[in-house]
């Protein structure tokens, strides 16, 4: 692909249960951007990640104008005690801008967004004053400055408007175009490749046979993907044989970035993921110090990077969310940033192990006191992928909680805010 490629040990790890922290110390000290840069128009730049920095060229505004529609005056030419009469020197609509300054002692009538004239300091609106033939009355009391929107006062040129790192929002590219950008540097998007391994799985709309089940996890996961403007390549349902997902997982490096599969990693007989990797690279096991989720399998095929999520739905999902979106974001050149937090209160009690991070799955509804109330989203087990549709987000406790009681503050995560972080 002509792309970076990883280090067999990049993700090597001594077996130790590793806390959230450490592990996403980790993510952002080993990993690198392994996508080449290209250029993108404005029309489709929405949702890539900034490969440079975007630096503005011009002024925004590129000139002083006014904020309303009035009377663009000498703030001098005002009595502050009674009415003002000046006589009318101009008229200035927007993009027709006076090619002289206006004469002292006269206002010239201005239209939101116009070039106020030269020598005007002042904008006064339209409501305030009242128009006499060819002067105009003016009120006392009037600000100097008011009503006038600067040179530059929203972007000053020369300045940094949008860094490398950052993932393009409408508003960005609002920005973007306000400084005569008509492309923008941006990553190529991540190319992955997604596939289920087990004889047990069906695809959704099959008949199930005695002992199947239908496969969910591999339609999440490309669901959580696209969110993220992955590029997907869905590799279907591998059986479970060594080689046959071994020759999957060598096509699969040759044109994609990352490899991503949910359950089959573990030592069991018929767990032939591991094996296959280990075949075509490395694979190391890493134990978070998370639940739901734990288990994360993350290696390196042919110089590409493999992440094996657990096989549980709700686990699956609560490690994509917190550990492999990180690790997509440094491979695909976005700047990760943390969640925010926000603060609920528990209805409900809940016995929790020290030394690991837990996430419950919540609703909110109103509390009295303006903090939220968080009720627990139906069972919380690590299958139950019902209670995660329904809820609104996820309640985090720490590494050093152990439980919670009903009325207790707690940190919450909306699931708007953890999905498809930039």
């Amino acid at each position: 692909m002509g792309t970076l490629v990883l280090t067999n040990d990049c993700f090597a790890s001594d077996g130790s249960l590793l806390p959230m922290d450490t592990a996403l110390d980790r993510v952002r000290r080993n990993l690198e951007t392994v996508v080449a840069r290209e250029s993108a128009p404005l029309a489709q730049a929405l949702g890539r990640a900034l490969s440079d920095d975007v630096v503005a060229s011009v002024n925004v505004p590129p000139h002083d104008n006014a904020a309303v529609d009035g009377w663009a005056v000498r703030h001098a030419d005002l009595d502050d005690l009674v009415e003002t009469r000046l006589p009318i020197g101009a008229r200035i609509p927007a993009g027709h801008p006076l090619d002289h300054p206006l004469a002292p002692g006269t206002a010239a009538r201005v239209f939101t967004g116009a070039a106020v004239p030269i020598g005007t300091d002042t904008v006064i609106m339209q409501e305030d004053c009242r128009q006499d033939g060819e002067i105009v009355r003016i009120p006392p009391g009037a600000a100097s400055g008011a009503n006038r929107r600067l040179t530059g006062e929203d972007i000053a040129a020369g300045t940094v408007v949008l860094a490398a790192g950052r993932r393009l929002s409408a508003p960005d590219i609002g920005i973007a175009a306000s400084v005569g950008q008509t492309y923008l540097p941006v990553f190529a998007p991540l190319r992955v490749a997604v596939f289920s391994t087990g004889d047990e799985l069906r695809e959704p709309g099959s008949a199930l046979t005695p002992g199947a089940i239908y496969d969910s996890n591999r339609y999440s996961l490309k669901a959580l993907l696209t969110g993220f403007g992955c590029s997907i390549s869905d590799l279907g349902i591998l059986p479970d044989n060594r080689q046959a997902i071994r020759h999957s997982l060598e096509q699969a490096a040759q044109d994609h970035h990352v490899i991503i599969t949910s359950g089959g990693v573990s030592d069991g007989e018929e767990d032939h993921v591991r094996a296959a990797v280990g075949d075509l690279g490395r694979l190391d096991a890493w134990r978070l110090a998370i639940k739901p989720g734990r288990p994360v399998a993350l290696g390196v095929v042919d110089g590409r990077a493999f992440i094996g999520l657990p096989g549980n739905p709700v686990a699956m999902a609560v490690t994509f969310l917190h550990i492999a979106q990180p690790m997509l974001s440094a491979l695909a050149g976005y700047t990760w940033t943390a969640p925010m937090r926000f603060p609920v209160t528990a209805s409900f009690a809940h016995a929790k192990k020290s030394g690991r991070r837990e996430y419950l799955r919540v609703q909110l509804e109103p509390g009295t006191d303006g903090v939220p109330i968080a009720r627990l989203a139906g069972q919380q087990g690590s299958g139950i992928l019902s209670s995660l549709a329904t809820a609104d987000g996820l309640l985090e406790l720490h590494e050093d909680d152990t439980g919670l009681q009903p009325g207790d503050r707690a940190a919450y995560l909306p699931l708007s805010e953890i999905m498809c972080r930039r």
